[in-house]
């Protein structure tokens, strides 16, 4: 891959002939973390999924007080009433960790459908920015990328405009 990219670079810099090269990076982790539509999705998705977080504490709270009950009941209890109890338990306990892995797996696909739309414009935009400032390349992703060529900024505050 690096091989890739140097050979990808120095056939750019010959093309160029004696130009100097424009290349710029951005930073998505920060564009998805920091630009507006981001924040606004990241909103959005806590709106949308509050409910059932609150149904889960519910779940959670019923299985905690379950268990405080049994924990002070425990030598007082008829043997069949503490069965009972400690089945509703379990059961509470299955339904809580069906629930929230359900939550999860729902949240993790509208997280994706969310940052893939945010993704979507922040590659617009940065190909308008490239267009605009005449770059030769621009990178995503980087192990360092020099202050000078990072243009994250610029795209999110591209992005907070529209």
């Amino acid at each position: 891959m690096k091989i890739a990219l140097a050979l990808l670079l120095a056939s750019l810099a010959f093309a160029a002939g004696a130009a100097e090269l424009k290349i710029g990076f951005v930073n998505t982790e920060r564009v998805f973390r920091e630009a507006v539509p981001a924040k606004r999705a990241q909103q959005k998705l806590e709106r949308e999924f509050a409910a059932r977080n609150a149904e889960l504490a519910k779940l959670e709270k019923q299985g905690r007080d379950l268990q405080t009950e049994l924990e002070r009941e425990n030598v007082t209890i008829p043997e069949p009433q503490r069965r009972e109890k400690e089945r509703q338990l379990a059961d509470i306990s299955r339904n809580f960790q069906r629930t929230q892995r359900e939550i999860r797996e729902d949240l993790n696909l509208r997280r994706n459908e969310e940052l893939a739309s945010v993704q979507e414009r922040a590659t617009r935009i940065i190909n308008q920015i490239a267009e605009q400032e005449k770059f030769d390349l621009i990178l995503q992703e980087a192990v360092f990328a020099s202050g000078k060529i990072d243009i994250t900024d610029k795209v999110i505050r591209a992005l907070a405009d529209k």
